[in-house]
């Protein structure tokens, strides 16, 4: 985990997480005071931004505009080229390219909620990125000090 003097870790987010950061929570809360603390910086791909927006838009349509507000500080990276070799007949298609979105965007970290199709990388400590739900990321930056704070 980086610390507040260090470059802050890059941590790409799918679509899910965005969704669900749309609604709130204290998990959330709690991923945006470690952005706004400078302990990580966030970034997500074109096609997982427009998956975040079109589900909330027909799923949730009362959280869009909190949705907008959360995205500001979201960093849109270029669209991946190519799915990741190393993960080909491990992931569905779609997920694929998020993986990849996240590869190319030289994120240190992969954040879903999706443990159906990414639960076999969220354990490994072999692959060149580290792939996590909200929750275990945010226990893992506190198991490596941390402060937990509420959201301002």
């Amino acid at each position: 985990m980086q610390g507040s003097s260090e470059v802050p870790e890059r941590v790409f987010l799918d679509a899910n997480v965005m969704f669900s950061a749309a609604l709130g929570g204290e998990s959330f809360g709690q991923l945006w005071v470690a952005l706004r603390g400078g302990l990580i910086s966030v970034c997500t791909s074109p096609q997982c931004l427009d998956e975040a927006r079109r589900n909330v838009a027909r799923k949730r349509p009362g959280a869009v505009e909190r949705l907008e507000l959360t995205l500001r500080e979201v960093v849109t990276v270029a669209a991946p080229l190519a799915l990741v070799p190393w993960a080909e007949g491990k992931l569905p298609e779609d997920d694929g390219w998020v993986l990849a979105g996240a590869v190319e965007a030289g994120a240190q970290v992969l954040l879903t909620g999706n443990t159906k199709h990414f639960g076999w990388a969220m354990t490994r400590g072999d692959l060149p990125l580290r792939v996590r739900t909200v929750r275990a990321y945010l226990d893992e930056l506190l198991a490596a000090g941390q402060p937990r704070a509420s959201p301002p």
